[in-house]
């Protein structure tokens, strides 16, 4: 590790910020139109800047628009999809008394990209980058248990239930997710172009982010019509969502394209850092010893994995 914190490691820092602001807004806005219609927001609202960062980053910066290939059409579609389902279970674990543990679980998406990264790209990671990973997840799930009553014998049986099934699940569609993302974006580096990967970024978001405004604006139109006036009616929060929602996606699309998925994430799970630091430091709450050790577990992992890096 040098000094200076490398590229990919400040992009994700960024993205992992916005992405907090994202997830807040949208938490507000679901009140207001349900779980479809604050899902649809984030996409169809961000499709606009993820094409006004493209023509920056083509104009301003000069980069030539890449050109698409099978290759990358195959990616991106699985990179969406595998998105929109990840998304879907997670917010299916909100029915469940326990949703803390299926989510807990969910934040294994690090050590699953890993694991995906390694059978779908042949991307390999270093022994203690290995290590680095799995004391930042355990980390994540401590904090996201850290204030139930679960017993270690109760969580020990928890391991066995379809709340944590479907968490697992999730976190798999997440980790399949980022491995196809990156290699969706590395498949632009054809003969003839010049590399840039802020373009290849740019590009990849909005052909994702494009198909993904489809799906759910088909799946509304035909289950939910009715939402379509509910978000008609929130445009203003639903533009911020939309702005801040592309620019983390442009961030995170940007660190995939200079790092592996399994890198990334780990120290994507920074965010963890913040939302305790905005519990503690806006809302006055209390943190627990469990989550203490969490924080310091996720720290641990993120120094561990740059120094690795």
């Amino acid at each position: 590790m040098t000094t200076i914190l490398p590229l990919w490691a400040l992009i994700t820092f960024a993205a992992a910020f916005l992405q907090n602001i994202r997830s807040s807004l949208q938490k507000h806005l679901k009140g207001a139109m349900g779980t479809s219609g604050a899902t649809f927001v984030r996409f169809a609202f961000g499709m606009p800047f993820a094409f006004l960062y493209l023509v920056l980053i083509n104009r301003l910066g000069g980069a030539e628009v890449p050109q698409p290939n099978a290759a990358f059409a195959a990616w991106v579609v699985v990179a969406a999809l595998g998105q929109i389902f990840a998304q879907a279970l997670l917010i299916h674990l909100f029915s469940f008394r326990n949703f803390v543990v299926g989510s807990a679980y969910s934040r294994t998406e690090p050590v699953q990209a890993a694991i995906f990264g390694l059978l779908f790209v042949g991307e390999t990671v270093s022994a203690p980058t290995i290590g680095a990973i799995i004391v930042a997840v355990l980390g994540v799930m401590l904090i996201s248990i850290g204030r139930t009553t679960l017993s270690p014998s109760s969580l020990v049986s928890a391991l066995f239930t379809r709340v944590v099934g479907l968490g697992l699940l999730s976190g798999a569609f997440f980790g399949i997710s980022a491995v196809a993302y990156r290699a969706a974006s590395l498949s632009l580096e054809i003969p003839g172009y010049e590399r840039n990967f802020l373009m290849q970024a740019a590009f990849t978001l909005c052909v994702s982010i494009t198909l993904q405004t489809l799906i759910l604006a088909a799946w509304i139109f035909f289950r939910e019509r009715e939402q379509f006036a509910r978000i008609a009616a929130a445009w203003k929060i639903s533009a911020i969502i939309g702005l801040v929602g592309a620019t983390a996606s442009f961030g995170w699309f940007a660190a995939f394209t200079l790092q592996n998925a399994a890198m990334v994430k780990t120290v994507a799970q920074v965010e963890m850092l913040l939302v305790i630091a905005t519990s503690i430091l806006f809302f006055k709450e209390t943190i627990t010893k469990v989550e203490i050790a969490g924080v310091a577990l996720i720290t641990t992992g993120i120094v561990g994995l740059l120094w690795a890096a």
